[in-house]
């Protein structure tokens, strides 16, 4: 081979990778324009939850911008892991998608499953955020984070909280706040978070960290007593009422988090067009207003800024988990 043939085949297979990529991407582009070509559906929660409601509503605005029928499938059970397992087998070609909560990437830290929640989906959006409050019952003699600090401290092992099971995002929150702020409370776990809420009505728990949708409604009867809200910021779900972080446990952040995922390997052309009608469906007003009622908010963040959130989310929790000993129910 003379030394001239080399820089001219060079030229030519850069040329070739050159041409490829150019067709893959235009094949790319072109197949997102088209997209999608059938329904669509969007794996859930079980019917009636919370999550089935969010679904619902991100389904019938993605009906009107995409121009194909986006329906809900109801898939419950296991934390969430049945719907993500289920999802991550799928065919990445945007038919087929997710919504869920915390527990997709939580229930890995907890316990054997078949996917990889960073490998095996990829997000669309997170969509909405609901804080967790933190509420007592009118019997404990403690008004604020500050004094129920100082009765734990004063009698420890004697406080108990209540939760919707080992490995519940409430069970989760109480563990957090405990590591956090070095008290030494009781853990009482029930069969779901609505009999763990009963529970704490009917006197049996001293303190819970309830999601806010179950728990507003019996803070205003005055049924139970608020003394902190979970966000990283106040809420106006709750006016008057500090954060965890700044009532006396600094740094502390627990959420309930709802998004959107794909598959892996879904075309990234796919994803940003999915993330384009997805975010613009939770910008919306009358969307906005929907989610408040039920005391959560609207977020509509990028990919990357959800996938940020997970990543914290696992390494704070994931390291909760293997200190304390939790395990799954």
């Amino acid at each position: 081979m003379s030394v001239t043939q080399e820089p001219h085949r060079s030229r030519i297979t850069r040329c070739v990778v050159v041409s490829l990529t150019l067709i893959a991407t235009a094949a790319t582009a072109a197949t997102a324009q088209s997209y999608p070509v059938r329904p669509v559906r969007i794996v859930t929660n079980e019917p009636g939850a919370g999550l089935d409601f969010t679904a619902r509503l991100l389904a019938q605005g993605l009906t009107a911008t995409l121009g194909q029928q986006v329906i809900v499938e109801n898939r419950g059970g296991a934390g969430g892991v049945i719907a993500a397992e289920l999802v991550a087998r799928a065919t990445p070609d945007g038919h087929t998608l997710l919504w869920h909560n915390n527990g997709i990437w939580t229930q890995p830290l907890l316990k054997s499953v078949s996917y990889d929640p960073l490998r095996d989906l990829a997000t669309i959006t997170q969509g909405t955020l609901s804080p967790n409050i933190l509420v007592v019952h009118p019997t404990v003699q403690a008004k604020s984070v500050g004094e129920l600090l100082a009765l734990a401290k004063a009698r420890p092992g004697e406080i108990n909280f209540v939760s919707g099971g080992a490995g519940a995002p409430t069970h989760l929150a109480a563990e957090l706040f405990k590591a956090m702020a070095g008290i030494n409370i009781v853990h009482i776990p029930y069969k779901g978070s609505g009999p763990a809420l009963s529970a704490m009505l009917g006197g049996e728990g001293h303190l819970m960290f309830t999601v806010a949708n179950g728990g507003l409604p019996h803070i205003r009867s005055g049924r139970l007593r608020a003394l902190a809200i979970t966000s990283a910021k106040a809420s106006a779900l709750l006016p008057g009422v500090p954060t965890v972080a700044a009532a006396g446990v600094p740094g502390y952040e627990s959420a309930t988090i709802q998004g959107l995922f794909a598959p892996a390997k879904t075309p990234t052309a796919l994803i940003a067009r999915l993330h384009y009608e997805s975010a613009a469906v939770f910008n919306r007003a009358d969307i906005k207003e929907k989610l408040f009622s039920l005391a959560t908010e609207a977020v509509a963040s990028t990919p990357a800024q959800f996938t940020a959130v997970i990543k914290a989310d696992m390494a704070r929790l994931g390291k909760l988990i293997r200190d304390a000993g939790i395990r799954a129910d």
